[in-house]
């Protein structure tokens, strides 16, 4: 649920954008428009809420990495470490 969440937000913030950018191509400039400030305010919002989700996600254990490549934390000191010999 919490990654349907942040591709939705994800998403979100795109169209924020390209909203934005059809309201600064449409109004040329005109001070009595406000809809690329409206825009701005929109997407700043949205990225404040997916910075929180993901912040959220970490910390209660939801989100995380998986790599392939990374076999998690290392031994304690008192093992000693493999080397492979060629």
């Amino acid at each position: 649920m919490l990654k349907f969440l942040i591709i939705l937000f994800m998403i979100m913030l795109v169209g924020s954008l390209v909203s934005g950018a059809y309201f600064l191509m449409v109004d040329q400039g005109d001070k009595t428009k406000r809809r690329t400030l409206n825009s701005l305010g929109v997407r700043l919002g949205l990225a404040l809420s997916l910075m929180s989700l993901i912040i959220y996600g970490v910390a209660t254990g939801q989100l995380g990495h998986r790599n392939p490549w990374d076999d998690g934390p290392q031994g304690t000191a008192t093992q000693a470490p493999t080397v492979k010999k060629q």
